[in-house]
């Protein structure tokens, strides 16, 4: 089930709110700029289903997206249960850090938890099975896919060249609950 959790960026301790209806979480990441989507696939998807299959299985939301914000790229990520290299992917991913581009990730599969730190504030969203959030470029944020990962996204890129962090170097990530 889809979370979000506020929290002052000062008290980890306590949520400011919390809800796991999607409609709120809309609502609340709206506020702050941040997309959140549910969609539905148009055919069936399963363990044997291709990359290709899954984006044309969503064509109409990613074109949809494209047209909007004019993303150029789009691809499908996974990663399997018991993968070798998880903890190190894990730990690309686990500091606060900010894109010149969008973030825009549809969870086909699996949960993916974004933290995102906005003014004196983190949202943690976690993000399930036919979620898509798209957090702004230069948004400080965070990632985790937890300790064992197991999931499949679709992205989308401004740029063709992908995925580019750059460290805000702030601690803050160390301060607040991850994925078991």
């Amino acid at each position: 089930m889809s979370q979000l959790t506020i929290y002052a960026d000062n008290d980890a301790n306590k949520a400011l709110v919390s809800t796991s209806n999607a409609d709120d979480i809309a609502k609340q990441l709206a506020k702050v700029n941040v997309r959140f989507e549910q969609w539905q696939a148009n055919a069936d998807i399963n363990e044997h289903t291709t990359h290709e299959q899954i984006i044309s299985a969503y064509k109409n939301d990613i074109d949809r997206l494209k047209t909007e914000n004019g993303y150029q790229t789009v691809d499908v990520i996974s990663l399997a249960k018991g993968n070798l290299g998880a903890s190190e992917l894990r730990k690309k991913f686990l500091f606060e850090h900010t894109h010149s581009e969008d973030e825009v990730r549809f969870f086909v599969k699996g949960q993916g938890l974004f933290c995102l730190h906005l003014g004196n504030k983190v949202y943690q969203v976690l993000c399930q099975q036919g979620d898509l959030i798209s957090v702004p470029e230069l948004t400080p944020h965070w990632f985790d896919m937890g300790s064992d990962p197991e999931f499949t996204a679709i992205r989308l890129f401004n740029n063709t060249e992908g995925w580019v962090a750059k460290s805000t170097d702030s601690s803050i990530a160390k301060q607040f609950p991850l994925l078991s």
